[in-house]
């Protein structure tokens, strides 16, 4: 790590985002072999992302949103 990574999540944590979008910040962010890595080990999160991707604006239906919601409960 180096200190502009240290310093960078000093302010990411003074901001206090969920963690999902942590999550999903770092999976845009990962090559090929740490996405496979954060995708087994968050996979609703994963499949979240991607459906929001696709999604007009982001937005998911209630019935969708839901999906997820109690999918991220149980995990």
């Amino acid at each position: 790590m180096s200190i502009f990574g240290y310093v960078t999540s000093l302010k990411l944590g003074a901001e206090d985002p969920p963690f999902d979008a942590l999550i999903m910040a770092a999976m845009r962010k990962a090559d090929t072999d740490n996405l496979k890595k954060l995708r087994d080990a968050w996979p609703h999160i994963y499949h979240e992302m991607t459906a929001r991707y696709h999604a007009p604006g982001g937005i998911l239906s209630p019935e969708e949103a839901k999906v997820y919601q109690d999918d991220s409960a149980t995990n």
